[in-house]
């Protein structure tokens, strides 16, 4: 899942984006507001997390303009203003969750979670299943034939794009976008080197292989020939 941050102190950036990576997120961070605009305004993302005070564009501007523009991303207002009347003018702007600094980690983690699973609502499908492998996304558990499988968080959001796609390949490029971010070296071989770790943790030890290389074009998910 992609993330955007809009935030121009570096140490809560650094904080915020380190944590959401360790959870498996791919985070866009942008320092003012003009940045954040740009990118909030032509790429798509699950959530956006916006801190107010930034020099420029303020981010309760940013959010105005995106939602003039009918984009409708999830945004976790980020502030140190505490009085009831900031917090109402930021979800009257367009925010959708408000939260105070400093925070713990952990919470705001619970608070993005939360405000993608309501965005997604009963669009997208929160348990998956590809034959004998299944995938529980609120929970963040794997089974394979009643095994539970350990994943690591990149190795999870890589499975959960894998089976979202089932039987369909999806490309390098597509998975790079979907599971590392914008930002990505198109020479690297992370991508290769991840779905070794994955085969050998879904596909080692069970007599069909799930997890396919489409010569010339990817990855797939395949459970049939």
């Amino acid at each position: 899942m992609r993330i955007l941050l809009i935030e121009d102190d570096s140490k809560i950036a650094s904080f915020i984006t380190n944590g959401l990576k360790q959870e498996g997120f791919s985070v866009d961070h942008c320092k003012d507001g003009e940045e954040g605009y740009a990118f909030g305004s032509t790429r798509t993302y699950e959530a956006a997390i916006v801190d107010i005070m930034m020099p420029g564009m303020d981010g309760l501007t940013v959010i105005q303009r995106l939602r003039r523009e009918n984009v409708s991303t999830p945004v976790l207002i980020l502030s140190a203003r505490r009085s009831v009347d900031d917090r109402v003018r930021g979800l009257q702007t367009g925010g959708d969750d408000y939260l105070i600094k400093p925070f713990a980690f952990s919470e705001l983690l619970a608070r993005v979670q939360a405000l993608v699973r309501r965005a997604k609502g009963a669009s997208e499908a929160t348990f998956l299943q590809a034959g004998d492998l299944t995938l529980d996304v609120l929970k963040r558990e794997v089974w394979r034939s009643g095994k539970r499988i350990d994943l690591q968080p990149r190795e999870f959001s890589l499975l959960e794009f894998l089976m979202r796609n089932a039987e369909r390949a999806v490309s390098k490029t597509m998975i790079m976008e979907h599971v590392w971010g914008y930002n990505f070296d198109p020479q690297t071989n992370v991508v290769e080197a991840r779905i070794s770790r994955l085969r050998d943790k879904i596909d080692k030890g069970f007599p069909v292989a799930l997890i396919q290389t489409i010569r010339g074009v990817g990855y797939a998910i395949r459970t049939r020939p």
